[in-house]
């Protein structure tokens, strides 16, 4: 496989609700993560939901990182996309850290196609595959 990136798919328990209802504090501890992790931010979303919950998005040079946070759970999510240079592994740990998570589940995925696929093949399949999801779900 040409590898062209790393995704790394996160969940996170035990997290102190008043840290994951924090906008502020996700702010800060996504710059810290993304500082870490050797990253370029282009672009960062702090949301805060009703009556509680925050969603953060960080658009990156390198792709991207989601977090979404149930405090009354003490749960989050996180999705962290590094293609090019830097380290998502980094980054992670500073959120984990930052957000006091006592448990944590990480799946790595690397992200990429197998070097024998022409580029060709690769847009023909993906074409194929939306235009399937146009039939089966529209």
């Amino acid at each position: 496989m040409k590898q062209l990136g790393t995704h790394l798919v996160v969940d996170a328990w035990h997290s102190p609700t008043e840290l994951l209802n924090d906008t502020e504090f996700i702010r800060q501890s996504l710059m810290k993560a993304i500082s870490a992790g050797g990253a370029t931010l282009i672009d960062l979303c702090v949301h805060q939901f009703s009556p509680h919950g925050v969603t953060a998005t960080a658009t990156l040079a390198e792709s991207h990182i989601a977090i979404h946070t149930w405090p009354e759970l003490g749960y989050f999510a996180a999705d962290l996309f590094f293609c090019g240079h830097g380290s998502p592994h980094k980054a992670i740990e500073i959120l984990q850290t930052a957000l006091q998570a006592k448990q944590m589940k990480l799946t790595e995925i690397k992200r990429g196609f197998e070097q024998e696929m022409a580029v060709q093949d690769t847009v023909t399949t993906h074409h194929n595959a939306k235009t399937l999801a146009k039939i089966n779900f529209s």
